[in-house]
């Protein structure tokens, strides 16, 4: 759908997506020069000091400025996120693609495979690659666990029977050069909400991965396991936790409002 058939409350919404993962990528760049403090710098203010002008996140049970952590762990999941949302996008939005427009055999044959895939949370798939694999697969796992349900979307997103693909092969125009057309043309189309489903959904699975204890390991830390590690301090410093929380709920929000996403649709 092109900007002028969208409605203008679902342009408004996407646009404004749009604009806080373009703030999100400022802050990943920035962050080192932003930050207060470096990442991990231990006893930069007094333990558990609530939030205030010298410490505007407060700090946490080893004294570590928080906006600064906050800024570090959003740069490392941003990272990692990128990273397993080009393998979820290539194996699965731009295999689905192509796999429509197979023979009718083989990509029935794929789409069931993927569909059968899709059917398992991708955070169980991711689990399993990590445990497999090492925390070192965390970003291959969490893109190759999020890659089924772009396939699925993908493919059935495409009609390769409709009349234009019956009219295209009748013209005898070689298979290869109408794969090229259609990619060019029609994946562009849905480049942006592809994009940024897979971002938002790989977010979600390396952070929670990480909160369980399978993604980043200390001292590196991303927004998952920076959540994880308050648990011991949350009740009585409510800020450890909340502002990397916040941190995260946001770089989501602002993904699935850029992919225009209706209600109840996964990521």
């Amino acid at each position: 759908m092109s900007a002028r058939e969208m409605p203008l409350a679902s342009l408004i919404v996407r646009s404004l997506g749009w604009l806080g993962l373009g703030l999100w990528a400022l802050a990943v760049l920035l962050s080192d020069f932003l930050a207060h403090a470096p990442a991990g710098a231990v006893m930069v203010g007094a333990e558990l000091s609530p939030p205030s002008g010298l410490h505007p996140f407060g700090t946490d049970i080893i004294g570590r400025d928080m906006f600064s952590e906050t800024l570090h762990g959003l740069a490392a999941t941003g990272v990692k996120a990128v990273g397993a949302a080009l393998i979820a996008i290539v194996l699965g939005g731009l295999f689905g693609a192509v796999a429509v427009r197979l023979p009718r055999f083989p990509a029935l044959v794929l789409r069931g495979f993927w569909g059968v895939l899709a059917s398992v949370p991708a955070l169980l798939l991711a689990i399993l690659l990590i445990g497999l694999f090492g925390n070192d697969f965390t970003i291959f796992a969490a893109g190759l666990a999020t890659a089924p349900l772009g396939f699925v979307r993908s493919f059935d997103a495409v009609d390769p029977r409709s009349r234009h693909a019956e009219y295209a092969h009748a013209t005898g125009i070689p298979a290869m050069i109408l794969l090229k057309r259609d990619l060019r043309y029609d994946f562009r189309r849905m480049l942006g909400s592809v994009v940024t489903r897979a971002l938002a959904a790989v977010t979600i699975v390396i952070s929670t991965a990480s909160f369980l204890g399978f993604g980043a390991s200390p001292p590196a830390r991303d927004l998952g396991l920076m959540i994880a590690a308050s648990k011991v301090s949350f009740f009585s410093a409510w800020w450890t936790a909340a502002f990397p929380a916040l941190a995260l709920i946001l770089v989501i929000l602002c993904a699935r409002m850029a992919a225009g996403l209706g209600e109840g649709e996964r990521a």
